[in-house]
């Protein structure tokens, strides 16, 4: 994981509620262990027909979502199944934050390990990205983790609520495990200054 570093950047409208894993990326495609490729899977019966061919009505398929790194979705997304291919696509298309109402637990869990923010903003700020994107595609956002802001056009910021130790793991680049690695040498300090438990059962 590379560490989560502020950007600003265009957004990509899909303003359709619950959307669930199946269609974030269709299970067909869960064979791989590998993100290669992923982007192209990404919402696949929804940006493609059944020959294959992209559909031009799609978002993903129209200029305003070349090199966006935003996705503001409806409510409740990224609902159903565990499976973490969704966030995956998500990142390889190229997306690095997700701004909804709310999002299935997993999804969100599982987003937060694989570099991509999912934001929750007030319906109120939901709505007006919407219409904002109507009237200005190429309007922009950015994102503050380290103070947890997303600061719209105009210059309003909205605080966003992030799980602390997620937050250091995005910022620092690493996983769990990373997180404990990095850390190698301050456990062992500790671990030589405490002698072994005694086992006194016997």
């Amino acid at each position: 994981m590379r560490p989560f570093t502020n950007f600003e950047s265009r957004m990509v409208p899909l303003a359709a509620n619950n959307v669930d894993t199946d269609q974030i990326i269709p299970a067909r495609f869960l064979k791989t262990t590998s993100k290669e490729g992923l982007a192209d899977q990404l919402f696949y019966d929804w940006r493609y027909d059944e020959q294959g061919r992209p559909k031009p009505d799609f978002i993903l398929n129209q200029p305003q979502a070349h090199d966006a790194q935003v996705l503001v979705a409806g409510d409740n997304f990224g609902c159903g199944s565990s499976r973490e291919h969704a966030p995956w696509a998500l990142t390889q298309f190229g997306f690095r934050a997700v701004i909804s109402t709310s999002f299935a637990d997993i999804f969100r869990q599982n987003s937060l390990k694989n570099s991509l923010l999912p934001i929750v903003v007030p319906a109120d700020v939901h709505q007006g990205l919407f219409a904002l994107i109507t009237r200005e595609p190429a309007a922009r956002v950015s994102v503050n983790l380290g103070e947890q802001k997303l600061t719209l056009p105009g210059g309003r910021a909205v605080e966003f609520a992030v799980d602390a130790f997620a937050k250091q793991c995005l910022i620092d680049g690493v996983d769990e495990l990373g997180f404990i690695l990095k850390r190698e040498s301050a456990i062992a300090q500790f671990e030589s200054r405490h002698e072994p438990a005694i086992n006194t059962l016997s």
